[in-house]
């Protein structure tokens, strides 16, 4: 089936494959030829495209998903393939980020702001180093 990713920076993947698996914000979803037709909000998490018994990681940072019979278009916040990962820097956002959760933790002040930093440096440090 036809799949597109997309972010307001441009196309990150378009191609055909033969599953999708996301996280959408109710858990886990896959996605085969034939799907009956859905819209649903995406979470922070690795979207799977299989193709060629292969399967390619996209980081994704959150977005909607749009299935048709035989095409996925998911429209993302960010999203990065494994290789335009910079690790190094993707653990100095993770370091930022729980420094930033224990502050809030004490504080009791953007607790939610920094947990989902916390999240997206997790998730592309996961999908880099796969």
């Amino acid at each position: 089936m036809q799949t597109n990713v997309v972010t307001p920076d441009g196309s990150v993947f378009d191609g055909q494959v033969e599953m999708v698996s996301v996280r959408t914000i109710d858990g886990e979803l896959g996605i085969l030829p034939n799907h009956l037709p859905l819209v649903t909000p995406l979470s922070i998490g690795a979207v799977r495209l299989k193709e060629s018994g292969n399967v390619r990681l996209i980081a994704l940072s959150g977005g909607f998903m749009e299935v048709r019979s035989d095409e996925v278009n998911i429209l993302a916040e960010s999203a990065e393939l494994p290789s335009e990962i910079d690790v190094t820097r993707a653990r100095a956002a993770k370091e930022r980020a729980e420094r930033r959760l224990e502050q809030a933790k004490q504080d009791n002040i953007d607790f939610r702001r920094a947990e989902l930093a916390l999240k997206r440096a997790v998730n592309r440090l996961d999908v880099a180093e796969k």
